[in-house]
């Protein structure tokens, strides 16, 4: 690499971008004294002064250069704790702006990565449309969205219909076996969990486990290496770009967990890996009083500083880049409080032409001040409803709320959404519903364990959340050999499908957690965020090859048939997925929305909202227009350990669904009144 000259390059766009004949260099750093640009050849390393720099922007164009050049920076300053700075020439640093990283990065080292330069969209004529075909985003309306949220790797590493060289991957998540399955459950988006690079932290390591779940960034604009089949050679690039494509053409979104609240750096004592070296003070949120140290509204160690306009500029770059380049169709936005404090964050996605068009979900709080904001988002984003969470495991699972909870969930959680403060512009679809996720029991667990039971993870079970509203029927496990053990299963059969027919019934957006219908366990694990390993992976073995049940009601819960006729069921009737909000009065003409029923037959009155003793209910849903040939929606929910007889409003109504039931959708005969069964959902439609 002798003889090797800089020239003086461009300051945009950051990061080392090729052109064709060169590649440009572009780092952004306020504080820096100096910047050397290092390039690699095996063992070799070459180091070139970046003497340029422009609007606090070091830059050069080196000519002859090409995409597959390992890279990295040096960045010399004031190494000054106290203050904040804390430069250091000894350290090589990722460019925070690399599409690729070569090596691998090793503990207690803190080194083996570089940045790569890849080859990317420039004048390559036809062949570059290539890439992406006829590729176009489903553009699924939210009231029609229904979420499947899913980790690329465990949906498939024990996936029988998927080539053993594939499971575990984004082709594997691609395979036609997987989005058969996906297609045939009636989803509308998988919601990926983090698969921007990350990084296992170093106490993980040393206890033999790995950070499964990925919130621990390192690279923004770099699909996560682990999940590469790379078959033929293939690049992750490549291979996320096919998977982006096959989920396309089958009508699915995708839609990808992002974490820019925080990196993996972690805190003052983590490594030095990139932002810390490049410009501590800009990049990171750091205490007016103890510049020494990390505000941590994250409980990660550390915040990015999105009040600084360039970090700002990284953070919307690298979402323009995952919708513009790989064609993903949205973002779930981790603990999205702290990207809005003090920050323009949420204007500046507002106006972004790219953006503003694709869905928004914000986890919508934080481990900082006034840090829970359900409920205060604005227009264009939805929120995770951890109200619908609480409130429909309390109802069904241990009676801590009532009826009036439940219906205020399943009315759209207008009283969160809808207030005069904040609901400017919202719909019901504000609102994502959900019962299990990721972080938490799954939906088997919930109805199987009482107390959670994280011990695997080496923290003595202190980790994880300890109020889970969760019950365990009797028995705290599977309980097999226990006598009570029909009984418990029965109990715990109807009470899943209990708690998915209220997710689907419910105005909102439904998600559900991948594997929960197929009765997945992590044996009362709700933190398996370490896991990776049988524990959290799907579980295909109740399946046959293509990823179908081995009987309609077989399995250890029987609930892939039941889930995916909820979802029909959800298509079917268009005022379960309402755009307006429910309101209980009257139109100009016609009848009102919705009429909440007691199984006397009359409607709710104030004192039965309140009785203590209520564990019945129904919920009528008028069609959305009069005069179209729609009919009517009655919901029933028992949540009692005996059956309960509705005398059902006039007119005549015929049964569509029976979670109690070992043959849920099979048609009844028209009647007036109806038996539910304890701790089950029914739905009937007018004749």
């Amino acid at each position: 690499m002798d003889g090797l000259i800089l020239q003086a390059g461009r300051p945009w766009p950051l990061g080392a971008h090729w052109d064709g004949a060169g590649v440009n260099f572009a780092l952004f750093s306020a504080n820096a004294e100096r910047v050397e640009l290092c390039l690699f050849t095996g063992e070799a390393v070459c180091a070139l002064a970046l003497t340029e720099c422009s609007d606090q922007v070091w830059h050069g164009y080196l000519p002859g250069a090409a995409p597959g050049l390992a890279y990295a920076y040096r960045v010399y300053g004031r190494f000054d704790p106290e203050n904040g700075y804390r430069f250091d020439s000894g350290r090589l640093l990722l460019d925070p702006y690399a599409r690729e990283l070569a090596g691998e990065f090793s503990w207690p080292t803190r080194d083996g990565l570089r940045s790569r330069v890849v080859e990317e969209h420039y004048d390559q004529g036809e062949e570059w449309c290539d890439v992406w075909g006829d590729d176009a985003p489903p553009a699924t309306p939210w009231a029609d969205t229904v979420l499947y949220e899913i980790h690329v790797k465990g949906a498939t590493r024990r996936h029988p219909g998927v080539p053993e060289a594939l499971r575990g991957t984004y082709a594997g998540l691609a395979a036609p076996a997987m989005i058969a399955h996906l297609r045939r459950l009636g989803v509308t988006a998988v919601n990926l969990l983090p698969v921007q690079q990350f990084l296992d932290e170093e106490r993980l390591v040393r206890g033999g486990r790995r950070n499964y779940w990925g919130y621990n960034t390192l690279a923004y604009f770099v699909p996560e290496p682990r999940y590469a089949a790379r078959v033929g050679g293939q690049p992750a690039i490549a291979e996320f770009r096919a998977m982006v494509r096959a989920l396309h053409a089958a009508g699915i979104e995708v839609i990808l967990d992002v974490v820019f609240n925080h990196t993996a750096e972690t805190d003052e004592s983590g490594p030095t890996i990139s932002f810390r070296g490049i410009d501590n003070v800009s990049y990171y949120r750091l205490p007016a009083d103890h510049p020494a140290g990390y505000e941590n509204f994250t409980g990660c160690g550390n915040t990015l500083n999105l009040a600084h306009p360039r970090v700002l500029q990284l953070v919307m770059d690298a979402l323009r880049y995952w919708v513009t380049e790989m064609h993903v169709d949205g973002f779930r936005f981790d603990l999205a409080v702290t990207l809005t404090r003090d920050s323009a964050f949420l204007a500046a996605l507002a106006q972004d032409p790219v953006l503003s068009r694709v869905k928004l979900i914000a986890e919508p709080w934080d481990l900082g001040p006034d840090g829970y904001r359900l409920g205060r988002f604005p227009a264009g984003w939805s929120e995770w409803n951890d109200r619908f969470r609480d409130d429909v495991r309390a109802f069904w699972l241990t009676g801590e709320r009532g009826a009036a909870a439940l219906a205020r969930r399943l009315s759209g959680s207008s009283d969160i959404f809808c207030d005069a403060k904040h609901a400017a512009g919202r719909a019901p679809q504000a609102g994502i519903n959900f019962v299990a996720a990721h972080d938490g029991f799954t939906l088997r667990d919930l109805v199987t364990y009482q107390r959670k039971h994280n011990e695997a993870n080496g923290e003595d079970n202190r980790d994880g959340h300890d109020h889970n509203h969760a019950c365990n029927c009797g028995c705290e496990g599977e309980c097999e050999t226990d006598s009570r053990s029909p009984a418990i299963r029965e109990t715990r059969r109807r009470l899943q499908r209990a708690l998915l027919a209220t997710l689907f019934v419910a105005q909102g957006v439904p998600m559900l957690q991948g594997g929960d219908e197929l009765g997945r366990t992590q044996n009362g694990n709700n933190n398996a965020y370490c896991q990776d390993n049988e524990l959290t992976w799907l579980d295909w073995r109740e399946c046959g090859e293509r990823g179908e049940e081995a009987q309609a009601d077989g399995g250890p819960t029987g609930l892939f048939e039941f889930v995916s006729g909820l979802i029909a069921l959800r298509r079917r009737f268009p005022q379960l997925r309402r755009t307006r909000w429910l309101t209980g009065e009257p139109p100009a003409t016609g009848r009102a929305d919705t009429v909440w029923l007691h199984p006397a037959g009359h409607e709710m009155r104030v004192a039965d909202w309140e009785s203590p003793a209520l564990d019945a209910f129904g919920l009528r849903l008028a069609p959305l227009a009069a005069g179209r040939g729609e009919n009517d929606l009655l919901c029933l929910f028992n949540r009692g350990a005996g059956d309960v007889s509705f005398q059902l409003p006039g007119g005549g109504w015929s049964q569509i669904c029976d979670s109690a039931a070992g043959a849920p959708f099979a048609p009844a005969p028209r009647v007036s009144a109806s038996s539910v069964a304890a701790r089950s959902v029914q739905i009937l439609t007018s004749d």
